[in-house]
């Protein structure tokens, strides 16, 4: 018997607090339009974003000899030198900038009177810039070619660098400003007003991100792993009502 009387009553009380909701959802609606209508001023946040291709392409490797002898290290890495310029020469990729040689001392491990030099590592860096983008994206998995033939070479990833960034930001933060400026507008009529004029506008900062990617980083992000890229520009702006 008490289960047939208690079923009822929790349905008035399921329905009184839905009603309840809806009022407290209708009384916040309600002040948010009454705010604008009694505001001078409105604030929002416009966003802008657009799909760039990298226009360059920094690829970096370095190779590197060890001998006991410093005068056969810089011999062997000469050789080595030869060898890698050679594979750049064959693939047309002109021009490129090799690195002085850097020096590192190998010394024995022990306490400090054995402590003496046993080798030397001798290292140097090419590097290539280059606006052909595609040329050199496989170039990092070619250079196995360079370990086939004796040289102890390791390709970095490659940097890819959209370097119109300041032309695009430019564009950019004026899609965001209208956009903040047609939220603003739509904001102001549900409240039976109407823009006067921009009053302020703060830049916030540049996301530069691979496609699809929702990462955001207070201090901007500037990807350079991917040839697709997308930008993310965002405007916090507030403007006078009439």
């Amino acid at each position: 018997m008490k289960s047939i009387l208690r079923s009822p009553l929790f349905g008035v009380c399921a329905g009184l607090a839905l009603a309840t909701a809806l009022v407290a959802s209708t009384y916040l609606v309600s002040r948010t339009w009454l705010s604008i209508s009694s505001a001078n001023v409105i604030s929002v946040t416009g966003s802008a974003r657009r799909g760039v291709k990298s226009d360059l392409v920094i690829w970096r490797g370095s190779f590197s000899v060890e001998n006991h002898q410093l005068l056969e290290a810089q011999r062997r890495l000469k050789e080595d030198r030869l060898k890698v310029e050679a594979f750049l020469a064959a693939r047309q990729i002109t021009p490129f900038v090799i690195q002085p040689i850097q020096i590192e001392e190998i010394r024995s491990r022990g306490n400090e009177q054995e402590n003496k030099v046993v080798a030397y590592r001798l290292s140097q860096t090419v590097e290539i810039q280059s606006h052909d983008v595609g040329k050199l994206s496989s170039l990092g998995t070619e250079a196995g070619e360079l370990v086939e033939n004796g040289v102890a070479f390791v390709p970095l990833a490659p940097e890819f660098i959209f370097t119109r960034i300041a032309e695009a930001k430019l564009e950019l933060l004026a899609e965001a400003t209208a956009d903040a400026k047609s939220r603003a507008e739509q904001m102001a009529r549900q409240g039976g007003r109407s823009i006067k004029q921009l009053r302020s506008a703060k830049m916030g900062v540049f996301q530069i991100t691979p496609p699809h990617s929702t990462e955001t980083s207070w201090e901007g992000i500037n990807d350079k792993t991917t040839i697709e890229k997308s930008i993310t520009a965002t405007v916090s702006a507030s403007f006078l009502l009439e």
